[in-house]
C-alpha cells in the first residue's frame, strides 16, 4: 500500500526508514520554513512502513507548473511511480526528478515510466570510506602526502574542536562563503544552511572547526544517519594555508564518525575515477582520494515526465543557463 502521509505523521517512525539525511522528516520541516512545499509518501508492507519518499515542489518561472524533486530516496517502485501521478494532480507538476541513494551495481528494475535525466543536481560519483578498520589501518591506507600533511598540521599546532552551536555555525558559514567565492561555485544561501543546521543539529548534524591558536582556518558541517557519516559542506581560509588545516579536519571528521560508531563515510560527490586533472573539480576529488576513499558510482538521475513539451523547454533553458554561467 502507498499513501500520502498526513502532516501529523510520527517523525520518529518516518526517520527510522528514511534512506538519507535529505529524506529525514526534519529536513523536510526545514524546507517548509524556507517556503518550499513538501509532500511525504509512505510505502507499506501490510501495516509496516518500509520506505518513504520526501518530495519538494519548485515553481517553473512564467508557468503555472512546478518541478518535483526527490533526493536520495530508495529507488522508486513502479507502484510508487503510479502513485506519484496522483501527486501530480494535486501538485501541478511538469515532471519529478529522482536522485536515489542507490549504487549503480544494485539490482533494481528501472521502470519504463522513467527516463534518464539530462540535467542532474547530484554528481553520479562519490567517494566512500569504510570506517570500521582501526585508526592505524586507516592512516596506513592513505596516500603518503595526505598522511604527511595530517602530521604536519598536528605538529604545527592545528587543533580541531566540535562546535555544534551558534558560534560554530557562524564560523562555518563565513568560511563556507569565502570558499565558494574563491573557487567560483554556487552554493546554497545562508538562509538554507541556517534552517538545515537548526533542524538537524546534535541529532543528525555537527560542526567541526580547525583552529590555529584562536584563528579558525577550516570548518565542516557533517551529517549522519543510520550507519553513515556524510561530508556535504565545508570551507577554509586563505590564511596560513601552509599549516594544512583542511587535511587535519578531514582526519578528525573520520575519527568523529568512528567515535559515533558509524561504519561508512560518504564524502558527498566527486569526479569519476578517470577524471581530467584540468577539471575544475579535480582538486577536491584528489583531496578526498588521498584518504583512501573508494570511487563509488551511483545509479544516476531519472525523471518521471508529465508534460513533455514543458519538460523539454525546461532542460533547454537549464543547458543555456549552465553555458552562460560556465557550469
Amino acid at each position: 500500500m502507498i499513501e500520502l502521509l498526513p502532516e501529523e505523521f510520527d517523525p520518529k517512525e518516518y526517520d527510522e526508514v528514511a534512506a538519507h539525511p535529505m529524506q529525514l522528516y526534519e529536513w523536510g520541516e526545514a524546507r517548509k520554513k524556507m517556503g518550499v512545499d513538501v509532500f511525504r509518501m509512505g510505502e507499506y508492507d501490510g501495516d509496516k512502513l518500509v520506505n518513504v519518499y520526501q518530495l519538494t515542489r519548485h515553481p517553473i518561472p512564467f508557468t503555472n507548473k512546478c518541478v518535483g524533486y526527490v533526493p536520495r530516496s530508495v529507488f522508486p517502485s513502479k507502484e510508487m511511480l503510479v502513485h506519484m501521478q496522483e501527486i501530480n494532480k494535486k501538485g501541478r507538476l511538469a515532471f519529478i526528478k529522482f536522485e536515489p541513494n542507490v549504487k549503480a551495481d544494485s539490482r533494481v528494475k528501472v521502470s519504463s515510466l522513467l527516463k534518464p535525466s539530462p540535467y542532474t543536481l547530484f554528481p553520479k560519483w562519490t567517494m566512500t570510506l569504510d570506517l570500521t578498520p582501526s585508526e592505524e589501518t586507516l592512516l596506513a591506507k592513505m596516500k603518503p602526502k595526505t598522511r604527511y600533511n595530517i602530521r604536519l598540521a598536528q605538529k604545527r599546532g592545528i587543533t580541531v574542536r566540535e562546535m555544534t552551536n551558534n558560534k560554530g555555525f557562524e564560523i562555518f558559514i563565513k568560511l563556507y562563503f569565502e570558499t565558494t567565492k574563491r573557487q567560483k561555485y554556487f552554493g546554497h544561501n545562508e538562509k538554507y544552511h541556517r534552517f538545515i543546521f537548526e533542524s538537524l543539529k546534535n541529532k543528525n548534524a555537527s560542526i567541526l572547526v580547525a583552529f590555529y591558536k584562536d584563528a579558525p582556518l577550516a570548518a565542516y558541517e557533517l551529517l549522519y544517519h543510520k550507519d553513515t557519516l556524510y561530508y556535504p559542506y565545508g570551507g577554509s581560509s586563505e590564511e596560513l594555508k601552509n599549516l594544512m588545516a583542511p587535511n587535519l579536519i578531514m582526519w578528525e571528521a573520520i575519527r568523529f564518525g568512528k567515535q559515533k560508531g558509524l561504519k561508512k563515510f560518504d564524502m558527498w560527490g566527486s569526479l569519476p575515477p578517470t577524471y581530467n586533472e584540468k577539471d575544475i573539480w579535480s582538486g577536491f576529488t584528489r583531496f578526498k582520494e588521498g584518504y583512501g576513499a573508494q570511487f563509488t558510482e551511483l545509479i544516476g538521475t531519472y525523471d518521471l515526465v508529465f508534460s513533455p513539451l514543458l519538460y523539454n523547454a525546461f532542460n533547454t533553458a537549464q543547458s543555456l543557463r549552465n553555458l552562460i554561467m560556465g557550469i
